[in-house]
């Protein structure tokens, strides 16, 4: 009933030896996932700098910058200079997206074992959702 396949397969043929690609490991495809999510994170806490500035959001973005770029081989992230703002944003959606992106950062992290990268998410979860929290109170 059952007849074998007599022909190569069309995914054996058409992709040629394993060496025809290169390939990654599961640590640096997660660091690769990392760093595009504190870059990300980064790219808000600038934003958030721009429009509400602090030495704690100061402080954060310097922290990000060092794991973004110790996770690139050395590459710094590209930085938003402080004065470029496109008009008034929402910081509570703001706040939002970070924490967004934070989590993110955080399960990766977690995932790769990367324990400063992990430490540096959850604190940036815990301050972005604490600055919610007035304004998600006085919504209601």
């Amino acid at each position: 009933m059952y007849e074998p396949i007599r022909t190569k397969s069309v995914h054996s043929t058409m992709a040629g030896t394993p060496s025809d690609f290169p390939h990654r490991s599961r640590e640096e495809e997660l660091d690769i996932q990392l760093a595009g999510h504190l870059a990300a994170l980064l790219a808000v806490t600038d934003e958030l700098r721009a429009l509400a500035p602090s030495t704690d959001l100061d402080t954060a973005a310097d922290r990000l910058a060092e794991q973004v770029t110790r996770l690139r081989g050395g590459r710094a992230p590209a930085r938003a200079p402080l004065t470029t703002t496109t008009g008034r944003s929402d910081l509570a959606s703001l706040h939002r997206r970070a924490h967004a992106f934070a989590g993110r950062a955080l399960v990766v992290a977690a995932s790769r074992a990367d324990t400063a990268a992990a430490i540096l998410s959850a604190e940036r979860m815990d301050a972005h959702a604490a600055a919610l929290e007035p304004r998600e109170l006085a919504a209601r």
